[in-house]
């Protein structure tokens, strides 16, 4: 019989496809969905450090008036407002986790150790089964070192290690000067998984209108590429964590690759936009198809049999560059 359960970061998954952070996993209907069709797990749309703040200012200032003379009392409604806000997303962890029967992998979106490492142990006390970090850090300030910026994501990391006992992923970015460093950094701080990789906002530019236009929202297959290879990477030097792939699997052909590329898992979105969340069971039927042809009865019976000693190595592409020049 084939199995396609999983294990990821300690947590039991009865499938390997793990619906990733966004507007569809913030309605509380389309993750009880998810969930009838096979998803192995499920992270909640993700809670922006910038925007609680944001929010909150945004209150104290329609009553700026009022707290002229006390700066104080400023103080404590800035404080109200966030809780409010935090209240809100605890309230639907604990009803999500109330509703379906998979893992609930609460998600914060951030780029600074003050404040969240709390927040996350409310999260844990909420009912969340772990916590995925999405550590947004652009380095946009050319004051500010590139070690710099790594020294956050390790500050953030600790500090909310230091306050929960659920697992605890960070989904990275591929911008990083030296990424096999960084992650193995992590790894040495306790992260017990990473998701490769964040796919960020892609502009483009009307070229009728001259204006920049923002509704390039869906990954494509094509992108799945540069997961697999650093997925490879790290899967193959045994960088000491699960590793989950993101941003363009669309298809049970993706998944397969992954995990043959030493994936523990793949996170979807965008094909469930495209596609409808009933797709999610047609990938995982094609799955076991695949898995049935090729005889392999559970999910670690294939996951890294691509592997290679030489596909592992970093210096692996640029041979391949050099053969090909050699070969023009």
């Amino acid at each position: 019989m084939i199995d396609l359960s999983t294990t990821y970061m300690g947590l039991r998954l009865k499938s390997p496809i793990i619906i990733s952070s966004s507007k569809l996993t913030g309605d509380i209907e389309n993750i009880k969905q998810c969930a009838r069709y096979g998803a192995g797990a499920v992270v909640l749309k993700s809670i922006f450090e910038e925007q609680i703040r944001a929010e909150a200012e945004a209150h104290v200032r329609k009553s700026n008036e009022m707290y002229y003379w006390f700066p104080e009392a400023k103080d404590h409604v800035m404080g109200l407002s966030v809780e409010a806000n935090l209240d809100k997303y605890l309230a639907f962890v604990k009803e999500v986790k109330q509703s379906v029967d998979i893992p609930v992998i609460a998600s914060i979106n951030c780029k600074t150790p003050v404040e969240w490492p709390k927040f996350a142990k409310a999260i844990q006390e909420a009912g969340a089964d772990a916590l995925e970090l999405n550590i947004s850090i652009f380095p946009f300030n050319a004051n500010i070192k590139s070690c710099e910026v790594e020294d956050q994501y390790m500050e953030i990391l600790k500090a909310v290690k230091k306050e929960v006992t659920i697992p605890v992923s960070v989904k990275l970015g591929s911008y990083f000067t030296n990424l096999c460093s960084v992650a193995t950094q992590l790894v040495g701080s306790g992260v017990q998984g990473l998701v490769l990789f964040n796919r960020y906002f892609r502009p483009d530019i009307d070229i009728n209108t001259l204006e920049v236009i923002t509704d390039n929202d869906f990954s494509s297959p094509e992108e799945q590429n540069i997961s697999l290879r650093w997925i490879a990477l790290m899967a193959g030097n045994n960088i000491g964590c699960d590793l989950v792939a993101s941003t363009g699997i669309h298809y049970h052909t993706g998944t397969i690759k992954l995990i043959l590329g030493g994936a523990t898992a793949v996170q979807v979105c965008s094909t469930l936009y495209i596609n409808g969340i009933p797709y999610l069971e047609t990938i995982l039927n094609e799955v076991k198809e695949w898995m049935k042809v090729h005889q392999f009865n559970q999910i670690s019976d294939f996951r890294g049999k691509a592997l290679k000693d030489v596909t592992t190595l970093a210096a692996f592409e640029r041979i391949q560059f050099m053969k090909r020049d050699f070969e023009d």
